[in-house]
């Protein structure tokens, strides 16, 4: 039996277009954090090896500085083998962040990079099998080639080490370094592999029947769709037996919700959905509202929303989903102290805005600043 911690889809130098200066350096430091946490999980649990299963970088072109505080934090781990996959984000390929003379000078000496498909002995037993990407389009899916190198043999423990989307997962067919679920589940039957290590599925996942293949998703997330983000495992395997273990190492959290409103008990509702979580300065949410809402609920709403743009790392609108219709009662008329051309610029919005149709929404964003800016009371 053997231990070791399989991570993947680190992607540092990652940005996001919707966080400010701010956020973005807190998103940038605290990926670097997670995978800091990555080593003292392996430390923790006695791990003799780590795998990387791709995308340690989002990009080769990353930026010296953060490559610099990467190889710092890797210079921290355990001194345990560490092997870092290269992936459809930083493949190996001529202009490769790994052929650079910084990541040469740099790199600690445990750590090394599967450039081929050569077995690598991580302890007394136990070999890596890489399946690198050398272009971001490969002519041969990596994994298939490295395993029909394999032969099979009981007497040596061997883990896979692959980047790609499985097909038990997507519906592309025709996608860049797409795994067959068949193959991988075929060499772990004729014992040429016991364990299958892959990235670039953001949620931590088993894949088929054996729970021998594993994604184990982004220490920390990077976008809404992923379910089990911000995860490492620990895995102890053998020919007999495994057990996988997911362990939490992230911290940020992405959140999205479609609210239907029909007034203010349904703004309250939005009010506590934003004051949900616990730490807002690592949260991104998107949301959508949904309905028809009076000029003093709107702007109630807007001031909601307001308030959680400072709080929060970002709120993104949902504009595909949002469809709120502002409808003035007679109460928001009233607090509207305007008279003559202005009051009757206020009639012709609100039918407007009540009929429907392209200006619908244009209508509504004008009569709820004017009510925010002149009105409210």
């Amino acid at each position: 039996m053997v231990r070791f911690v399989h991570t993947a889809d680190w992607q540092l130098g990652m940005r996001r277009h919707y966080l400010d200066d701010d956020a973005q350096s807190r998103f940038a430091q605290d990926r670097l954090d997670a995978v800091a946490e990555v080593g003292r999980l392996a430390a923790e649990h006695g791990a003799a090896f780590i795998t990387v299963a791709g995308d340690a970088f989002d990009d080769n072109q990353v930026d010296r500085r953060t490559l610099l505080r990467a190889l710092e934090v890797l210079r921290g781990f355990p001194d345990v083998p560490v092997f870092l996959l290269p992936a459809n984000h930083d493949p190996f390929d001529a202009g490769s962040v790994y052929r650079s003379g910084d990541f040469a000078a740099h790199c600690p000496r445990q750590v090394q990079v599967l450039t081929d498909s050569s077995p690598v002995e991580a302890v007394a037993g136990v070999d890596v099998v890489g399946a690198p990407w050398r272009s971001k389009r490969p002519t041969r899916e990596p994994a298939e080639q490295a395993l029909a190198e394999l032969e099979p043999d009981g007497s040596r423990l061997r883990v896979l080490v692959a980047h790609g989307p499985c097909d038990g997962l997507v519906a592309d067919a025709g996608q860049a370094g797409l795994l067959r679920l068949s193959a991988l589940e075929e060499a772990l039957d004729q014992r040429r592999i016991a364990f299958a290590a892959l990235g670039d599925r953001h949620s931590a996942t088993s894949v088929g029947r054996t729970g021998r293949i594993w994604y184990a998703g982004a220490p920390e997330p990077t976008a809404y769709v992923e379910h089990n983000p911000g995860k490492a495992l620990v895995v102890d395997v053998d020919h007999d037996r495994v057990d996988v273990t997911e362990h939490r190492v992230g911290h940020w959290t992405f959140r999205q919700e479609v609210i239907e409103v029909a007034g203010a008990d349904d703004v309250d509702r939005i009010a506590r959905w934003l004051d949900e979580p616990d730490d807002k300065s690592r949260t991104i949410a998107k949301l959508a509202v949904r309905g028809s809402l009076t000029l003093r609920d709107r702007a109630h709403l807007d001031d909601l929303l307001a308030d959680a743009a400072a709080r929060y790392a970002a709120i993104e609108g949902w504009d595909r989903h949002t469809e709120l219709v502002t409808t003035p009662d007679d109460a928001d008329l009233d607090a509207l102290d305007v008279g003559g051309f202005a009051r009757d610029a206020v009639d012709e919005l609100r039918t407007v805005a009540s009929a429907g149709g392209d200006d619908a929404e244009a209508a509504s964003d004008a009569l709820s600043l004017l009510y925010r800016l002149a009105g409210r009371r």
